[in-house]
């Protein structure tokens, strides 16, 4: 008994010094583990609004919805009851439900047998669901009538699945909602939610991950908080045991210049549009040319950032900065008013555009009609591929080229959205012989269609180039404004004296002797540019095109400068033909949106002020 009495005290012994001494930093941590608890305060993600205050995205906190197997226990009649009582409310079913509400006994890392305590039924359930969900566990059928009872432990037991099988994650998540569905899409972009690491522990958090959600992800986020308590075996709060309660800051609103009534405006035409020729894609962007604002900005096909799993990657992809395509004919306002202002033509000098076909360095050059002798207005006006190469052949490959640069061509317009790419300038070292007759007439590079709607908003704010803007101001959750951005000019492109006379010939081309007077508008004078580009495949040209109008009203006095890109329409392919009327339609409508003061009435020729068309010349 002795050596039995001292081996039992020694075995004692040795457990107590393994416990308390050798194993009291690891046993110490893991008793900390059991109870204490820090979790991380997620702070609510600011809004997205447009210049008026309109809600374009928001967030609202939303409920984890979890279960306690071990309060459900074995009785198979209960588990199913709650199954069923659950799986309309949580859009799943009964039989996965039941499997997820099973006791499963495991061993944990210390070899004790344990029973899990937790299931996760579904995330992201609105606080409105949720209370369906506890009406709907307080009156559950679960298949005894319980005022029959007289057993304390199986009114207990019964109670407590009513009560507390089913409840919530103390920490709330947040759900990303975009009230006007695919509205501005492609500028919002959407969120998703990451599994993140921080000193304090590991929590969930929604991040931008396109457009705006992407660009502004730090100030819509704000800072988190965390709270550091002690909780018992049910995972309830003792408050007593509060360490630590850092609340959250919430993330900034961003305020856009967009007007949420122009972009639905944009929309629905478009939309049109799309029906009746069924293109590849269709755009418009639409800026104040004065301060380069960006009051709507929208592609066709998009997506719906609610559910952006379901549509196609390319349906994200906005096309209005990320492709890059030849522009085609509204690329001649750079070399024409190249041409003004270095003083080498006028708008009423004589160009010979050799009845239709030139011969440079053994190339033809064609154009659409048979023109003989043009003045450079009507150059303009009727869209001359000869005209326009002859004005850039008087310019020279270097300062041809320097126009380009400056209008913002081979380089981002800087608007804060990802994905903008530069378009293909090719330095004046490699072009051939051929690029100085092919570049005027908008080939031989590339552009996106945000890189052209600025340089035309150049012309139309007096040869002054602004820096696209898209962001408005920063405001707080008290809807105090912490940060205003205002308008940027990047330079001067070309002088007012050449800005002004070009816009004369933009005029005409919006009339029944240039190539958009599908354009014309009932009370505005309208001046623009049509675009009518062969599409190059495998490097080669192909009948397939990009045609576009843009365009700016009114003419002398701007408010509004739209462009219409089609990728491929049908029935028709000439932009004066396809984009031309997409753009009255929304212009007209914008107009009355906006209350814009008309600038003449029905009965004013829309080229009122202008100088007289050029009507004798002698050959070029």
């Amino acid at each position: 008994m002795s050596v039995l009495l001292v081996a039992a005290l020694c075995g004692l012994g040795y457990r107590l010094v393994d416990l308390q001494v050798w194993r009291h930093k690891e046993l110490g941590e893991a008793a900390r583990n059991n109870t204490e608890r820090t979790f991380i305060r997620e702070p609510r993600r600011g809004d997205i609004r447009d210049v008026r205050g309109t809600q374009l995205a928001t967030s609202i906190f939303v409920k984890t919805v979890i279960a306690d197997p071990t309060i459900i226990g074995t009785n198979i009649t209960v588990r199913l009851a709650v199954a069923r009582t659950l799986a309309p409310l949580l859009e799943k079913s009964a039989a996965d439900l039941f499997k997820d509400l099973t006791p499963v006994p495991k061993f944990n890392a210390y070899g004790v047998l344990k029973t899990n305590a937790y299931a996760l039924l579904k995330s992201r359930v609105t606080f409105e669901k949720w209370e369906e969900i506890k009406t709907a566990m307080r009156h559950a059928d679960l298949g005894v009538d319980e005022t029959t009872l007289t057993n304390k432990l199986l009114k207990a037991y019964y109670r407590g699945v009513h009560t507390a099988a089913i409840s919530t994650a103390r920490a709330d998540d947040q759900l990303r909602i975009y009230p006007n569905a695919a509205l501005a899409a492609h500028v919002l972009g959407y969120v998703g939610v990451e599994e993140k690491e921080s000193p304090i522990g590991a929590y969930r958090s929604t991040t931008g991950r396109d457009g705006i959600e992407l660009v502004l992800n730090q100030p819509l986020t704000g800072v988190q908080g965390w709270l550091t308590t002690e909780t018992d075996k049910r995972k309830n709060e003792l408050a007593w045991a509060r360490e630590q309660n850092v609340p959250s800051m919430p993330g900034r609103n961003v305020c856009l210049t967009l007007d949420a009534g122009v972009q639905l405006i944009v929309e629905s035409e478009l939309a049109e549009a799309w029906k009746e020729h069924t293109p590849i894609s269709v755009s418009c962007i639409v800026v104040r040319p004065k301060t380069g604002e960006v009051l709507a900005m929208a592609t066709l096909p998009n997506f719906n950032p609610n559910n952006v799993g379901a549509t196609p990657v390319d349906a994200r992809r906005n096309r209005m900065i990320a492709d890059t395509a030849e522009p085609g004919s509204t690329f001649k306002i750079v070399v024409i008013s190249g041409g003004l202002n270095e003083k080498l033509v006028t708008l009423r000098d004589p160009i010979d555009c050799e009845h239709g076909k030139f011969i440079f360095h053994g190339k033809p050059l064609k154009d659409h009609e048979a023109y003989g002798i043009l003045s450079v207005e009507d150059v303009v006006a009727k869209s001359s591929n000869i005209g326009s190469a002859k004005v850039g052949i008087r310019l020279g490959e270097q300062r041809l080229y320097d126009y380009i640069r400056n209008f913002g061509f081979g380089a981002r317009t800087g608007l804060p959205l990802p994905g903008e790419v530069n378009g293909i300038l090719h330095p004046v070292k490699k072009w051939d012989g051929l690029a100085i007759s092919r570049i005027p007439m908008g080939h031989a590079m590339t552009c996106t269609p945000m890189q052209m709607v600025m340089a035309m908003c150049a012309v139309a704010n007096n040869g002054v180039l602004m820096r696209p803007m898209l962001i408005d101001r920063l405001e707080d959750d008290r809807g105090q404004v912490v940060t205003k951005y205002s308008p940027q000019p990047a330079h001067r492109v070309v002088s007012e004296e050449t800005a002004k006379t070009l816009v004369v010939a933009l005029k005409k081309v919006v009339s029944k002797d240039g190539t958009a007077e599908l354009a014309q508008m009932k009370n505005y004078t309208v001046a623009g540019k049509t675009g009518t580009a062969t599409k190059v495949e495998h490097g080669q040209y192909v009948n397939k095109y990009f045609s576009s109008f843009i365009g700016f009203f009114p003419a002398d006095d701007p408010e509004l400068c739209i462009s219409v890109v089609f990728d491929e329409p049908k029935h028709g392919y000439y932009g004066g033909k396809t984009a031309a009327p997409v753009f009255k339609r929304i212009a007209e409508r914008s107009a009355a949106y906006l209350k814009i003061k008309p600038d003449r009435g029905p009965d004013v020729s829309p080229l009122a002020g202008d100088q007289k068309p050029f009507t004798t010349a002698k050959k070029d």
